[in-house]
């Protein structure tokens, strides 16, 4: 009894041991600033990606939009259902390091008809009840690294639902932003039409006059034609941008509330990109990626525990009764009780090789894992210097588009101005007021893109995850 107990006390030590590499975060070459930017003196640099998205978006009908669709969209929802699988599949690895306790009953009657021996009985009955154990001793850590990979697959989960996140809020911004760009070419045009049809007006009269051509009502229609067209296949734009945002929050297709307009939607603090190492903390695909690295190497563990003993403890505790009716009365023997313990040890001899190359395979899956956590790393890098020069010269690209429609605003008025004047004939008009609709639609257009740049810019940046207050 005591070398018994001697030997389990052993094991149970030996189940301390866990075979398979320990993770440690591998290295890469991270640059100490972005391409294009300044460099940073100290490496607790504020970055634009730390702000919390209401900090960033200000308009209160787009944060109320952003708050619905983080509850009600259907692919966030989907996602916490994988949380809760990866939750349930987490339990299930832990309780294979703990003992199996099973409970079991029996009853098995039979009755005899007919002739019999003397003294056999016609009924019996023998009830048992018992306990039964099973308990596998982790010696080499095998379940330990089960449930190691089981939590980094959780983990990974729950960075995976930050990334749907990060997207819808970046998706819920830019689709609202480029409603709020379209509101602005409807009233454009729409602006732009009634000025043409009083232009158009004025034309027919100094033409009834004398004073002006067929030629000058013909064009002054064309300019109230290229506005009126533009009307209806705007509408038709901001119907499906409505349409795409109210799927968005998890809507049937319906009218948007609107709030700021375009040119009050951000004030941009002038908060740096940041260090290119924080994006390693901040960003939920590059932790995604660290959590897959993790899990797969724990399963290497997994598979090399297989190449050593499997060690388990099995017991069955069972108390029981026997009766018999031989014709005239009942007769009970017991209760009678059994039980027993003992270790149980496999060890593999010959498989063809397959448990090598489980190792083999959980280690290729280990490093494709590494090579993926290092491109995650890498498209990130390259995501936030994109959007830094995406940022950059959309705001170039929109100051100069501003200077173009400031000329080109004055540029009209001194063309009406000639051309009541009689000094030149309306085919300037036309061109001058031609050119001024088209910049003021790329102005619009531009200061959208502006936004859209900054939207990229705090995605990439690792911004928006954050839960709202």
């Amino acid at each position: 009894m005591k070398v018994g107990v001697l030997k389990l006390s052993v094991l149970l030590l030996l189940a301390g041991c866990r075979v398979g590499p320990d993770y440690q975060r591998p290295d890469y070459p991270m640059p100490s600033t972005f391409r294009g930017e300044a460099p940073q003196g100290h490496t607790d640099v504020m970055s634009l990606g730390d702000l919390s998205w209401w900090q960033i978006f200000q308009d209160e009908q787009l944060q109320e939009l952003i708050r619905t669709a983080l509850i009600e969209n259907y692919d966030v929802r989907i996602a916490v259902t994988h949380i809760l699988d990866a939750q349930a599949q987490l339990t299930i690895a832990r309780s294979a390091q703990f003992p199996s306790l099973d409970a079991n009953v029996n009853i098995p009657y039979s009755r005899t008809e007919g002739a019999r021996a003397l003294g056999t009985p016609k009924e019996t009955l023998a009830p048992v009840g018992g306990l039964n154990l099973s308990f596998e001793i982790d010696l080499w850590g095998q379940l330990q690294r089960a449930t190691e990979a089981a939590r980094a697959d959780l983990l990974a989960t729950v960075e995976a639902r930050w990334i749907v996140v990060t997207t819808l809020i970046s998706t819920v911004a830019i689709a609202y932003f480029q409603l709020r760009e379209l509101d602005l070419e409807l009233e454009i045009a729409r602006r732009t039409l009634a000025s043409r049809q009083d232009s158009l007006r004025l034309v027919q009269r100094r033409e009834t006059g004398g004073l002006a051509s067929l030629l000058d009502v013909r064009q002054a229609e064309i300019l109230v034609t290229t506005a009126a067209q533009t009307i209806p296949d705007t509408e038709r734009r901001i119907a499906l941008a409505e349409n795409l945002l109210s799927i968005l929050l998890g809507r049937n297709p319906s009218d948007v509330p609107r709030g700021r307009p375009l040119a009050q939607q951000l004030a941009l603090p002038a908060v740096p990109a940041g260090l290119p190492t924080t994006l390693l903390e901040r960003r939920p695909d590059i932790r995604q990626a660290e959590q897959q690295l993790i899990a797969a190497n724990a399963r290497i563990g997994v598979a090399k525990a297989l190449l050593f003993p499997q060690v388990s403890l099995t017991g069955s505790a069972s108390i029981g009764a026997t009766g018999s009716n031989t014709g005239s009365f009942w007769t009970f023997l017991g209760p009678t009780g059994l039980f027993g313990i003992g270790p149980a040890v496999t060890w593999p001899i010959f498989n063809a090789g397959r448990i090598v190359a489980g190792v083999a395979s959980a280690e290729a899956r280990e490093q494709e894992a590494l090579l993926r956590y290092q491109q995650t790393i890498q498209q990130a890098i390259r995501e936030v210097v994109d959007a830094l020069v995406e940022y950059s010269k959309r705001q170039e690209f929109r100051v100069q588009q501003e200077v173009l429609t400031r000329t080109l605003q004055d540029a009209v008025r001194l063309s009406r101005s000639r051309y009541a004047g009689g000094v030149t004939g309306y085919l300037e008009v036309l061109d001058s007021e031609r050119q001024l609709f088209t910049a003021e639609l790329d102005l619009v257009q531009a200061q959208a893109n502006e936004l859209i740049a900054v939207v990229q810019l705090y995605k990439a940046l690792g911004g928006g995850w954050q839960p709202a207050e």
